[in-house]
Order: structure tokens, then C-alpha cells, then sequence
């Protein structure tokens, strides 16, 4: 079946919608890490790239079963998905250290801010590349 134009808008704006619902629960799982290994003593850069690898498996289960419904081998998609988000992750890192270094951004606030950015990014490098 074709589908014109508004169909693919609205399947593509539906596949947002599920990907913000995955990512909003991925951002709680990174936040959660994150926040626990700053609690246990961890400089907040090696409590991030910790953060950063439970959540984008989390990214990655959720996405390739519900989001995106790839039929590309496993393994494949999940390292692309850790590329994809390894971008994201660079230039949130930069970011995070902008804010909290040279800005005087509490680095309990400045993970928050970095989203803005990396949620749409990491949605497209996904669509558009990760899940094809």
C-alpha cells in the first residue's frame, strides 16, 4: 500500500511521538545513573560516559523493538545505534564541560540543559541512518 504524503508525515510523527516516550524514559534511566555515580563519589565526566552506555542500550532495545521495528540483524543496529548516539554523546560532553567548566553551570543542572540539543540529533542519526 502507497501512502501519499500526510501518510508518511503522520507515520513519521508517530515514530517521534514513540521515540520522545523512549527517550523520556531513557533520559530518566541516564539521569538516575548518573546522579547514583556522582552520589558514590565519581567525577561527573567518568559518571556521564557511564550514564551514557546503560541508557543507549536502553536507547537501542526500546527503539529497534518498538520505535523503529528494524529488521536488520541485531548487532548491526546496535552498533550503529552506539555511533549515532556516540556523536550525540561527543557533543554533549563538550557541552556538559562548556557549561559546568566554563560557564559555572551547576553539574547537577547541566545534563539537563545538553538535551535540547542531543534529543533531536539523536532522533534523525536514528531514523535516517541507525534503523535503515
Amino acid at each position: 500500500m502507497r501512502l501519499d504524503k500526510t501518510g508518511k508525515v503522520k507515520d513519521s510523527f508517530i515514530q517521534f511521538v514513540k521515540f520522545g516516550i523512549v527517550g523520556l524514559s531513557n533520559t530518566v534511566i541516564a539521569l538516575i545513573t548518573y546522579y547514583l555515580f556522582l552520589y558514590l563519589g565519581c567525577h561527573y565526566l567518568l559518571a556521564n560516559v557511564i550514564a551514557w552506555l546503560v541508557s543507549v542500550f536502553n536507547a537501542y532495545y526500546w527503539n529497534h523493538r518498538y520505535v523503529f521495528q528494524s529488521d536488520t540483524h541485531w548487532f548491526r543496529v546496535l552498533v550503529k545505534t552506539y555511533l549515532s548516539y556516540g556523536v550525540s554523546f561527543l557533543f554533549g560532553t563538550v557541552l556538559l564541560v562548556t557549561f559546568v567548566e566554563l560557564l559555572g553551570i551547576s553539574d547537577k543542572i547541566a545534563p539537563l540543559l545538553t538535551l535540547i540539543i542531543t534529543i533531536p540529533t539523536n532522533f534523525l542519526m536514528n531514523k535516517f541512518w541507525a534503523f535503515k
